[in-house]
């Protein structure tokens, strides 16, 4: 993610490419993509054609066989790049579990 959303981050980022299907809520458009950085509260993730920014998603992050699902916020757009999306609040607990983990495991990746 740009330099720029720094000051805005309360959650460290690591640098964890995960598969990633992002849906618009309004219309079910659907983006498969792929992140490329990830925190407990949001992830960017790299796409032509981002979303508008306060668009509404669907999350659908996959590593291996587990499937991390929430809802977010488009909160940042780069054009012909990508977004970031800031993961809706509260996750479900089981949810945030499997995400914990796969950071957990990526500690070698904290940007």
């Amino acid at each position: 993610m740009p330099d720029v959303m720094a000051d805005r981050r309360n959650s460290p980022r690591f640098a964890l490419i995960l598969l990633a299907t992002i849906t618009e809520t309004a219309s079910q458009t659907k983006i498969a993509t792929r992140t490329s950085d990830v925190s407990k509260t949001g992830c960017y993730v790299d796409t032509l054609n981002p979303l508008p920014k306060g668009t509404k998603v669907r999350v659908e992050l996959t590593r291996g066989e587990e499937l991390f699902e929430t809802v977010g916020t488009v909160m940042y757009v780069s054009p012909g790049l990508g977004m970031g999306l800031q993961f809706q609040e509260p996750v479900a607990e089981e949810q945030m579990n499997i995400l914990t983990r796969w950071l957990e495991n990526s500690a070698h990746l904290r940007l």
